[in-house]
């Protein structure tokens, strides 16, 4: 059996007619750019999110872009940010001449740690950009209350968390603004490159639509200096499609991380848990295991394609080596990422698959190790 971290080959099958209709009507109305499917996608996100003001845009990256230059960030200040997150995190905030400022996570929710955010606030800290790591929400109440008081302003990156909540608010509207990535991996993902940005307040929204489409505020009047950063309508036509089964879809990643949960009970492995006031999505389930390397080994061997999100933390990357951070800066996070791999999780994964997935991880520990001992929760 080969199992795939994510099985978008049988999605496509389940809904060809629906995604091939979609696509061919955008090829028959030529409404290639800022097409009729772009707004709908917007109208639709906006009432599936609850946020007021939704505007598409080309990728996750530039709707953390858009967001970060939306509040006039720039040279001078601080953008405090988590190390085990996807390296676009931090790029948006550099792109712009800030400084990333990067802060340890919780052991048991692998998501921002509070205590770490209020130390390393300065009074050059104007952002903080909480990541919804692995499908489950950071703790907002905690991080809107440190930085609400102080003025801080609040960028959600919500890429891997479509409708996850925090006390059954979804994510991406706690915050100033919310960051989604449409990546063809994401629970909610199109068939190329795209985002969104969702705020409750005006302002924000006009300024990134603005941003986003050549710094236009009316056709050939540009008013600010912009990006080519507009969504694709084929992809927003892909969206439309997918969004109508994204609850449905993220109930069944809750099934089977559940599944998960009961039969890795009596393996000597690391769940992912969940918070009390927190629901998350499961866009990945993240394992922690001795031995790490040598076990995904033995499971791509074996026919299931694991992964690792992420090799390397952000702080350690080269490009971010002026930052001066070191090894063993953040000891939570670090100690993490060299211990958890990701187990394939998609709606269409079957108990069956499971089964040989756990089977699987079950023998490669024994062949690696005969002395592994189960590591603390």
């Amino acid at each position: 059996m080969q199992i795939p971290l994510v099985d978008l080959a049988t999605q496509y099958e389940n809904l060809k007619s629906e995604i091939d209709a979609a696509i061919s009507g955008v090829i028959s109305s030529s409404g290639f750019i800022l097409g009729k499917e772009v707004a709908a996608f917007e109208s639709q996100f906006s009432l599936a999110t609850g946020a007021r003001h939704v505007c598409g845009v080309s990728s996750g990256t530039e709707a953390l872009h858009m967001a970060v230059r939306s509040l006039d960030i720039g040279p001078g200040d601080e953008v405090v940010t988590v190390v085990n997150t996807w390296i676009s995190t931090a790029f948006a905030i550099s792109y712009l001449g800030a400084t990333p400022v990067f802060v340890d996570i919780d052991p048991d929710t692998y998501q921002m740690d509070p205590r770490a955010l209020e130390k390393a606030i300065t009074p050059s800290t104007k952002a903080v950009i909480p990541v919804h790591m692995y499908g489950h929400p950071a703790p907002m109440t905690e991080i809107m209350e440190i930085c609400r008081p102080r003025g801080i302003r609040v960028i959600e990156d919500a890429a891997q968390a479509p409708m996850a909540t925090v006390d059954g608010q979804q994510v991406g509207t706690i915050g100033d603004i919310g960051c989604f990535s449409f990546y063809p991996s994401k629970n909610l993902g199109c068939y190329g490159d795209a985002g969104a940005t969702v705020t409750n307040d005006a302002q924000i929204a006009k300024r990134i639509r603005v941003f986003a489409r050549y710094g236009q505020t009316s056709a050939h009047s540009h008013t600010e200096i912009g990006y080519n950063a507009r969504m694709d309508t084929i992809q927003a036509a892909i969206l439309l499609v997918k969004l109508g089964y994204l609850e449905q879809w993220t109930d069944r990643r809750r099934e089977i991380a559940q599944i998960y949960a009961e039969k890795l009970e009596t393996l000597p492995v690391t769940v992912p848990g969940e918070a009390e006031s927190a629901k998350s999505v499961y866009h990945i389930y993240p394992i922690q295991v001795d031995n790490r390397d040598a076990i995904l080994k033995e499971l791509v061997a074996d026919g299931v394609q694991a992964q690792v999100h992420y090799p390397t933390p952000v702080h350690l990357q080269p490009c971010y080596s002026p930052l001066k951070y070191e090894v063993g800066s953040f000891p939570v996070a670090e100690r993490f990422m060299s211990r958890t791999l990701s187990l394939p999780i998609y709606p269409e994964l079957t108990e069956s698959q499971a089964d040989f997935i756990v089977d699987a991880l079950s023998s490669a520990i024994s062949r690696c190790s005969h002395n592994l001992v189960k590591a603390p929760a």
